[in-house]
């Protein structure tokens, strides 16, 4: 059985009822739509790829520019129960090979990873053995300074 959006805001992050847009965001992702996020900071950005990477089969990967943000969010979805890492060049050669094989082999619901790596060719090979839930883009105002 699917789990449903609302369950896992209420059981997994506890907030009880989605602020604004995010139900709606949400429902679009879920149904394979693209979506951009413009919230103020601290406005439930986050959830609108998490909850969709939890529902959907497969793993969520998130590109993120900034290590200490990556730490920040896998920390708190850890302690909300939720199966996340990240891997970025913080992390030894061999956790972040470990960490990958165990991404490829679906221990994962959300994955974290700095751009950089993201476009290995070892990298994008192992992403073509993984069953993907979706990508998100953290921090996207970042974008055009990764292609420089």
């Amino acid at each position: 059985m699917t789990p449903c959006p609302l369950d896992i805001l209420a059981n997994v992050f506890g907030f009880p009822r989605f602020r604004e847009q995010q139900e709606e965001i949400i429902q679009h992702v879920l149904g394979g739509g693209d979506a951009v996020v413009l919230m103020p900071t601290g406005g439930g950005k986050s959830l609108c790829y998490q909850i969709p990477a939890l529902v959907r089969p497969g793993v969520g990967i998130v590109i993120s520019p900034l290590i200490a943000l990556m730490k920040d969010q896998v920390g708190a979805l850890i302690e909300a129960g939720v199966r996340a890492t990240y891997i970025n060049s913080s992390l030894p050669a061999a956790t972040a090979r470990q960490l990958e094989g165990e991404m490829v082999a679906g221990e994962y619901d959300l994955v974290y990873v700095a751009p950089e790596r993201l476009m290995t060719p070892r990298f994008l090979d192992l992403l073509g053995q993984t069953r993907l839930a979706l990508f998100a883009i953290d921090e996207a105002h970042c974008v055009s300074q990764w292609g420089h």
